[in-house]
Parts: C-alpha cells; sequence; structure tokens
C-alpha cells in the first residue's frame, strides 16, 4: 500500500502517510470534564509495586525473537534478532509529563520552530512556517492515492495545539504528546536519564515474551484504533473518536499499555525498507548519538488510532513505517527506555 506524493507536502508523509486516520480536530477543543462524544479524560493504572526501582517503567527480559512480519513488505524478511533485558514506559510519555521536562528546561519543540529553508528549499512559504502535520477528516474523498485530502501541513499546531492554534491540551494531561519529533524526544529522554528504544527493542517489548513471529492480523479489540470506512466514518466503538488517555486498554503480558494503537511510537533505528540489507546495522544496535543516526527518516511503531483494515491494518506489532525526523504529526508519540539491572 505504497503511495507518491508531490514534495511540497514535505514528505508529509512519508511518515504519516499510509496510515488512515481520523479528525483530530474535534478531540483537543475540549475543556476538562468529558471528551468528544462524552470520552474519558484518564484512566486508571494499575498501582505498581513500591519496591519497583524505576517508577513508571517495567522491566523486558532478554530474549531472541523473531523480528517481523509478513502483511507489508517492509515487515519482511524475518530476522531473528536477540535483545538484552531493559525498562522500558508502562505508557506513553505524556502531555502532563512533558510539560514537566518544558518547564524545567524551557525547551522549545521543532514544530514551534521555523523550518530550516535551507533545509527544505522547496516548500511554499506556508509550510515554513512553525507547525506540524495534522489529520482533517474529508467529507468526501476521490479516491485514496492522494493522501493530502486528510492530512495537512498547519501551521501553529504544536504539542501544547495538536490540532492548530485554536485547539488546546487543557485537561488533556493523561493523553499522549503529539506531534514531537525525534529531537524533541531524544531531549526529553536524555533529560529523564534514558534513551529511545531501537525497533527490536520496542517489538520485543510489545511482543511480551512470544518469540515466533506475532501474526496478530486481526484488529485488536484492546486497542485505541479506527472502526469503520477510512477516511470518512468512525463508529468509536472502542471508547474514543480520537487519541485516548493512557492506559484505557488492557496491557500486554509484561504490563505495558498502548503498545498497540493510540499513537505511533518514535524508535532510534534510521528507516530502510526491509529487514534484509546488509549494509546496515543490525536491528537491534542503538546508534551512538544523531551524528551516527544518518538518513533523515525513522522507524516507527504499533500503529495508531488511525489505523483501519481498510487502509492501514498496521495494528501489529511487527508494522513498521518511516517518518520524516523533522516533522511532527498528530498521531506521533513516544516512550523511553532505561538500560539498568533488573529486579
Amino acid at each position: 500500500m505504497k503511495m507518491e506524493v508531490n514534495r511540497w507536502s514535505r514528505h508529509i508523509i512519508v511518515g504519516v502517510l499510509l496510515v488512515a486516520g481520523l479528525a483530530f480536530w474535534f478531540g483537543w477543543s475540549h475543556r476538562p470534564g468529558r471528551g468528544a462524544q462524552g470520552e474519558r479524560l484518564s484512566c486508571d493504572l494499575p498501582a505498581q509495586k513500591v519496591s519497583s526501582p524505576h517508577a513508571g517503567m517495567q522491566w523486558v527480559p532478554g530474549g531472541s525473537f523473531e523480528l517481523g512480519d509478513n502483511v507489508y513488505a517492509e515487515e519482511q524478511p524475518l530476522q531473528v534478532t536477540k535483545v538484552d533485558g531493559f525498562w522500558i514506559d508502562r505508557t506513553e510519555v505524556t502531555n502532563e509529563e512533558f510539560s514537566r521536562f518544558v518547564k524545567a528546561t524551557a525547551y522549545v519543540t521543532v514544530a514551534e520552530r521555523e523550518v530550516d529553508a535551507s533545509t527544505h528549499p522547496e516548500l511554499p512559504a506556508d509550510m515554513r512556517k512553525p507547525g506540524a502535520v495534522v489529520f482533517v477528516m474529508p467529507e468526501a474523498i476521490q479516491g485514496k492515492s492522494d493522501i493530502t485530502q486528510w492530512w495537512r501541513y498547519i501551521p501553529g499546531a504544536q504539542w501544547r495545539h495538536p490540532g492548530g492554534p485554536q485547539t488546546s491540551i487543557e485537561g488533556h494531561g493523561a493523553f499522549p504528546v503529539v506531534t514531537v519529533t525525534l529531537e524533541d524526544a531524544l531531549a526529553y529522554a536524555k533529560w529523564k536519564g534514558r534513551m529511545l528504544p531501537s525497533e527490536a527493542q520496542w517489538e520485543w517489548a510489545a511482543r511480551a515474551g512470544q518469540t515466533k513471529a506475532a501474526m496478530d492480523h486481526e484488529q485488536p479489540a484492546q486497542a485505541n484504533t479506527w472502526q469503520g470506512l477510512f477516511p470518512v466514518a468512525n463508529s468509536g466503538e472502542d471508547g474514543f473518536l480520537g487519541l485516548a488517555p493512557v492506559g484505557c486498554y488492557q496491557p500486554n503480558a509484561l504490563g505495558l499499555f498502548d503498545m498497540i494503537g493510540n499513537a505511533w511510537e518514535l524508535t532510534t533505528d534510521a528507516w530502510r525498507p526491509n529487514h534484509s540489507r546488509p549494509e546496515m546495522a543490525e536491528p537491534d544496535q542503538m546508534p551512538s548519538g544523531m551524528a551516527a543516526m544518518g538518513g533523515a527518516q525513522r522507524v516507527i511503531k504499533g500503529g495508531s488510532f488511525l489505523c483501519a483494515p481498510n487502509f492501514c491494518a498496521r495494528y501489529r506489532s511487527g508494522s513498521r513505517q518511516p517518518q520524516d525526523e523533522d516533522l511532527g504529526a498528530s498521531h506521533l508519540g513516544f516512550r523511553t527506555i532505561l538500560i539498568a539491572a533488573g529486579p
């Protein structure tokens, strides 16, 4: 399900694309209380053991597994991959958590800065303004090859205003922070003394100990995905029409929430079109820093609330997709890991 788009879209879409979505507008303009269509604004997380050495994180024992899947070409071939044990956030990083980071450091996200014209000389003036890519639900579409019918670059869209300047995260502190880029996520992780997961680490955590390729191809009941005909109708049968607060669905066997659905999640791996190119580092090798990363796109994992059976089907542990490093999107977040001794 590959699509070609014009360069003016700032690759919108190499990372955002291929994914079907849902209008983000009505999920972010609400005041505290109930969200769109009476949706909850927070969900209670199970209490962790008092003895847990890293609050808000779960231990992932090391192991060997078959990385990948067989639905789309970029997920193949399956690769036997070894991963050492690590700690990972129970949930996606939330607006509340990211707010504490910004308050402590005065950090300014990429979406809040002017676009570097030397890096993107082909862009029109409006797309050089600070902003991010936002899904806008169309009333009708003319085929599915032109995703600019529903994805738009919105000046003023950023983590505090994920749907554009007229929207707000007020009352949405428990929701995943979105419209963040690789640079933003790395800055947050460094502040916490952590890092971002590699593709293999993320997928192993999502598998929760399942070593064989996870052929989990059916749309999951316990995940925030799209129900209905993309991109014009979503029934919200899973309880949410847009992003959900973290922890509203059952965790996997390791106690990790929303590894599938809700928001796509950034990894450190440079994008490559499949798992077989020998000139690339092994999937579980962690880059040592920005200079070592190479390439302009990263692997993102897990699908999002935008994934539907008729257009995406990436609500699987083995799914993967490219995302431009410097482009925030209204369905893209992250979680962090910590390399430390196990419990």
